[in-house]
């Protein structure tokens, strides 16, 4: 009987991947493990406000005397699952439109393109300032909006992609044999562009971080007492003077996390097989907006 042996994927075999993955599971281990070794509860004052780091509060205190340390081992659920979900959906749709617009090129393609032009029109802030104050500061909304921001970008990125691989043999063999065009995307297109999908949904996981962090700093997202990243960065702004570790231990989480996502993506990309002509991956970038 052969017995099957794990294999480190390919990516995690470099610098960038490695690192990247390593703290990407430090992160999550945080996000889904630190409330159970919280010292404190995240409601509870303990000392007076900003107070600095002690024995009894490594990370000091927070503008209302909590423990800061608590609050960061709590804050990151809410920020690893809202950001994973609103671009999982984004990327759902986006792809949807881009890879049916890029394959169709009839008059389909500029009505979706014309369509998705109109959000884009729209600054990022201002569609999630209207979507929250007109449907209230839940969560289904902020991810709504995330969603609506996102969207525009990965359908023109989908839809460059899909454009470049549309006119491959493959391609052109599975419509002479009479596939669906369901088909034709799902199995010849989709997974010949997935690299640059990943890679560019990295970059859109670390916006969407971003997007709901900014909401929170506004006071427009989660609601306090909710511990939460970059609603504590909101909340301690009036007592970084006093303890400077209230904003800057979930700023620095917020960032190891955006990097962790973007090195994995990356690294993923570089050591893929590579679908694209030097040609057709300048198209591409070319079309992202960043």
């Amino acid at each position: 009987m052969r017995h099957r042996t794990f294999r480190i994927p390919a990516f995690a075999q470099t610098t960038s991947g490695a690192t990247g993955l390593a703290l990407a599971v430090l992160i999550l281990a945080v996000a889904l493990l630190g409330p159970l070794f919280a010292p404190h509860s995240i409601a509870t004052p303990i000392g007076p406000p900003g107070q600095p780091p002690s024995a009894a509060a490594p990370l000091g205190t927070d503008f209302l005397g909590r423990d800061v340390l608590s609050r960061v081992l709590h804050g990151g659920f809410s920020v690893v699952w809202i950001g994973t979900v609103a671009t999982t959906l984004a990327y759902a749709a986006g792809s949807a439109v881009g890879l049916i617009a890029g394959y169709t090129r009839n008059l389909i393609d500029p009505i979706l393109m014309r369509a998705v032009d109109v959000l884009l029109a729209f600054p990022a802030l201002l569609v999630l300032l209207l979507l929250v104050s007109g449907l209230g500061p839940h969560i289904p909304v902020l991810i709504l909006g995330v969603v609506l921001v996102q969207l525009p970008g990965i359908a023109r990125l989908i839809r460059t992609a899909t454009l470049e691989t549309s006119t491959r043999g493959y391609v052109e063999a599975a419509v002479a044999r009479g596939e669906s065009m369901m088909s034709v995307l799902g199995r010849d297109i989709a997974p010949n562009i997935a690299p640059v999908m990943l890679a560019d949904f990295g970059i859109r996981f670390g916006y969407s971080i971003i997007l709901v962090a900014s909401m929170n700093y506004l006071g427009l997202g989660l609601a306090p007492p909710t511990a939460d990243w970059g609603l504590m960065i909101s909340e301690n702004r009036s007592v970084i003077g006093l303890n400077i570790w209230s904003v800057v231990a979930p700023a620095i989480m917020l960032a190891l996390l955006t990097i962790a996502v973007n090195l994995i993506a990356d690294a993923y990309v570089r050591t893929s097989g590579r679908s694209f002509t030097p040609r057709g991956r300048a198209r591409i970038l070319r079309q992202t907006d960043g």
